[in-house]
């Protein structure tokens, strides 16, 4: 490295401090603009469980991973918010599509996990006690989990060893990939068309206030 490149290095290090001493509010306003990941998409959603209306005109489907903490505050601190103003009232759908990152080792059995509970009927029971415990999803406390929630353990221990629900685990992971989604948690969100959402792409763990905007919008017909 010659002295030029070193003093270009130093004096990029010295504008990256000087913009994380600013305040928050500063830093977002004076940050360059990242582009706007803001894309359209369709996701089929055939045969999924979903929660709200099968008919609302709206759906979300999130893109999530079961050992990621953003997925985690995201569905602790502003699912519920959503699930007040617009699932409960008639108006969205949610979906769930798995996206198990390849550094999480224990997100696609927790994935397969919740497909077995689904043959039982309690998808969402125990999607609800794996999301609430992340940091502790060991395939061996799994079979715990599902008691809790009222599985039988013996068919549910069975469907997780015969790794059946794998390939659709992979497929969800796929589908992702190729609408151009590869974090999570991720969205799409758009009206309803029968067995698909044609929507925009939404990523990473958005304010309520962003998401409901986005809604309203398309409540109204003014998201174009």
């Amino acid at each position: 490295m010659t002295k030029e490149q070193g003093d270009a290095v130093l004096n990029e290090l010295r504008q990256i401090k000087q913009l994380l001493q600013r305040p928050p509010q500063q830093q977002v306003q004076q940050a360059p603009q990242a582009p706007n990941p803001e894309k359209s998409a369709i996701v089929n959603v055939a045969g999924l469980p979903f929660l709200g209306k099968e008919n609302a005109p709206l759906t979300l489907v999130m893109f999530t991973d079961y050992q990621c903490p953003f997925c985690s505050r995201f569905e602790s601190q502003i699912l519920p918010e959503i699930k007040k103003q617009y699932i409960d009232t008639g108006k969205l759908r949610l979906v769930v599509r798995d996206l198990p990152l390849p550094f999480h080792p224990n997100a696609s059995k927790a994935a397969e996990a919740t497909h077995c509970a689904e043959e039982q009927g309690k998808y969402w029971e125990l999607r609800d006690k794996l999301v609430v415990n992340g940091d502790k999803l060991d395939a061996k406390l799994l079979p715990d989990y599902a008691q809790q929630v009222g599985l039988d353990v013996d068919k549910f221990s069975s469907c997780l060893e015969s790794g059946r629900h794998a390939e659709k685990v992979k497929a969800s992971a796929t589908l992702a990939g190729s609408i151009g989604i590869s974090g999570t948690p991720s969205l799409v969100v758009g009206r309803s068309k029968g067995d698909s959402v044609d929507g925009l792409k939404v990523v990473g763990a958005q304010p309520f206030a962003v998401l409901d905007q986005k809604l309203k919008a398309l409540l109204n017909g003014t998201d174009k």
